[in-house]
């Protein structure tokens, strides 16, 4: 009987050779890029979900995006100025980090910075959030759920009954107040509602330009 893919043993020395290519094929493609593009943008993402960045990147397709390893891009840009790859790129480098990403372009600054400022797309809230404002649903019929939901809706703590097929609210529910810290239940209730209270944003940061140029950028 063939032994199971999932069974096969990896010696520790496969793994790490594997984990070394990666990183080697990244820090030469971040270097490419530095190549291929006149202007680098260090960015961070408020409200992260992969699929709205796909759909960010799909926009941008004439650029090149990079997310994560912090470490790796920096060894690809070099942290002092003896390292550098190029000319002022130790500054981008230093300023790697926490949760953020590279984004390599030739378009001008106006045009990308301009779109980075009109773009955001509304989305559900994760537990945790900040709710931006309060959320209260009114009593009523609740058009938007079918009959099968009315245990879960019970079950979230919802004042609901089944009514003639329909879910009927009995009484007006807040499901959050502004500040509050939203709970794993909460978001469930919003999403059901289809109440979006989180905007997915792409946020730039920093700046680096083919002349060595090196800026911060201020929210």
């Amino acid at each position: 009987m063939p032994k199971s893919k999932r069974s096969r043993e990896y010696t520790l020395s496969q793994t790490r050779k594997k984990g070394v290519e990666t990183k080697k094929q990244l820090l030469q493609e971040v270097r490419d890029c530095v190549d291929r593009y006149s202007n680098i943008y260090m960015y961070a993402v408020e409200n992260m979900r992969n699929s709205n960045l796909k759909d960010v990147r799909s926009q941008w397709k004439c650029s090149r995006f990079f997310f994560g390893k912090n470490r790796v891009m920096q060894c690809a840009l070099g942290l002092t100025e003896a390292e550098e790859y190029k000319d002022g790129l130790h500054l981008l480098a230093k300023s790697l980090q926490g949760s953020v990403g590279l984004l390599f372009t030739n378009k001008s600054t106006d045009e990308v910075e301009k779109w980075f400022s009109l773009f955001s797309q509304e989305d559900y809230a994760r537990a945790g959030f900040v709710a931006p404002r309060d959320v209260c649903i009114r009593r009523g019929i609740l058009d938007n759920c079918s009959h099968n939901m009315e245990p879960q809706l019970r079950k979230l703590g919802l004042p609901v009954v089944l009514e003639k097929g329909k879910i009927l609210l009995t009484e007006d529910y807040t499901v959050c107040k502004e500040k509050d810290t939203l709970t794993p239940e909460q978001c469930t209730i919003l999403k059901l509602m289809n109440q979006r209270t989180a905007d997915f944003r792409v946020v730039l940061k920093a700046k680096w330009c083919g002349e060595g140029l090196f800026q911060l950028i201020q929210d």
